[in-house]
């Protein structure tokens, strides 16, 4: 095998020299990150099995039984809530023949397969291999079925494959590592920060799916830096002005940007909205936007979240779903309708550039001639932070990166000294 083409290489902490280094002499990823499906299946393991990703809305789970289904690193799982409402997680598979259990969202009372109706409480136990009751199979014949005599069935040690889930704001994480830090770790000082919004309390408003012909990467990338915005979001500008840009940055999987003031403007129907109840200080005035390593950005503002969660299904195909909600206390504002079309309308318009854009980065990324480009920005230290911890997880390290030493460095702004 040629020594450029050996994927072990993508594990090995010298791949990431160039990555390493301050932000001003650094360079991005290695190009092979973005093009290589090799990288990808790699990458699928040391990023995505193990860290803490979001694979729905509470509002999905909310009640007893309410279940969402999911995928963490291409793995079917299922998530669900407990009569004692407590939330579970679970691969979605029976443990006899590995049918998948549940195809879509739904209400269930347990767990059932279709294929020979063994049966699992919403706490994962296995209750019957089948369970008789509402089988259909006839009383004389129910004998047939019985596991008791079974040599070595121990029902208890059949129950479903756990998941680790947790939730956090608005959103259900999954994780598949056993081992990984817990939910709390990972968030880092990022509930303490954006707390006043209330994010538990938001409703979702709508729904959207997208396509990107692009890796995950890239979408993370260029949500998370405004180097791009006044020649892609013209509109976007007008509400999250470059001058007023500043590091929003914690200790966390996280990288945080935030625009203080965000500008008011009655186009994008922002405006028109009532603001979170309780909201003081820089956060009623300031937009937050947060990439949540790896799955998830978030863009905060007074009156409403807009959130991005991310599915990989290809070195060069994401999925996407976006949502809108407000706080709850605002959906029965006279008038919201009007202006939550406006909203949605605006970030759909700016979600659709970002989107052709990313994917002209993935068509010119696949040139063989490139081979990376270099970090001399202030305003890409957001991208440094994620590129190390893409590299980090690569080559086994689980760090948790620490945050700014002060709170109001200003992305744009080169600070003159005195």
């Amino acid at each position: 095998m040629r020594p450029d083409l050996d994927p072990s290489r993508w594990l090995r902490e010298e791949t990431y020299a160039a990555t390493r280094l301050p932000v001003e002499q650094a360079s991005t990823l290695i190009p092979d990150a973005y093009r290589s499906p090799a990288f990808h299946d790699l990458e699928r393991e040391t990023v995505w099995a193990g860290g803490w990703v979001a694979v729905g809305h509470v509002e999905q789970v909310r009640s007893t039984g309410d279940t969402l289904v999911g995928t963490v690193a291409d793995q079917p799982i299922v998530v669900t809530r407990t009569s004692s409402g407590e939330l579970r997680g679970f691969h979605n598979v029976c443990r006899h023949r590995a049918a998948r259990l549940v195809d879509q969202d739904c209400q269930l009372r347990r767990f059932r397969c279709r294929y020979h109706s063994w049966t699992y409480a919403l706490d994962g136990r296995l209750l019957g291999a089948p369970l008789f009751e509402g089988s259909d199979i006839p009383v004389d014949q129910q004998a047939m079925f019985d596991t008791d005599h079974v040599a070595g069935f121990d029902p208890g040690e059949m129950g479903l494959l756990e998941v680790r889930v947790d939730q956090w704001a608005h959103l259900v994480f999954a994780n598949l590592d056993g081992t990984a830090v817990p939910l709390h770790e990972w968030l880092g000082d990022l509930p303490e920060r954006l707390a006043g919004y209330r994010l538990d309390e938001a409703v979702i408003q709508g729904r959207q799916p997208y396509t990107v012909r692009a890796n995950w990467k890239l979408v993370a990338e260029n949500f998370m830096e405004y180097y791009h915005l006044p020649w892609v979001h013209p509109e976007l500008a007008k509400v999250s002005r470059i001058d007023d840009h500043y590091r929003f940055q914690g200790p966390g999987m996280y990288t945080g940007m935030c625009t203080t003031p965000v500008t008011q403007d009655d186009d994008s129907g922002w405006s028109s909205l009532r603001p979170v109840p309780g909201l003081s200080g820089d956060d009623a005035v300031s937009g937050r936007f947060v990439f949540l390593f790896p799955s998830v950005a978030l863009a905060v503002l007074p009156n409403h979240v807009f959130t991005i969660m991310l599915r990989p299904r290809g070195h060069d195909l994401t999925l996407e779903e976006t949502s809108l909600a407000l706080h709850a206390d605002t959906v029965a504002d006279p008038g919201v309708q009007v202006a939550l079309g406006r909203l949605q309308s605006f970030w759909h318009h700016v979600n659709g550039e970002d989107i052709e854009v990313v994917e002209a980065v993935q068509a010119g990324i696949a040139n063989r001639a490139y081979t990376g480009g270099r970090m001399c920005y202030r305003f890409e230290e957001p991208l440094h932070r994620f590129h190390n911890m893409v590299a980090d997880r690569m080559v086994g390290r689980t760090r948790i990166p620490p945050g700014d030493d002060r709170e109001d460095r200003p992305l744009f702004a080169r600070e003159v000294s005195t």
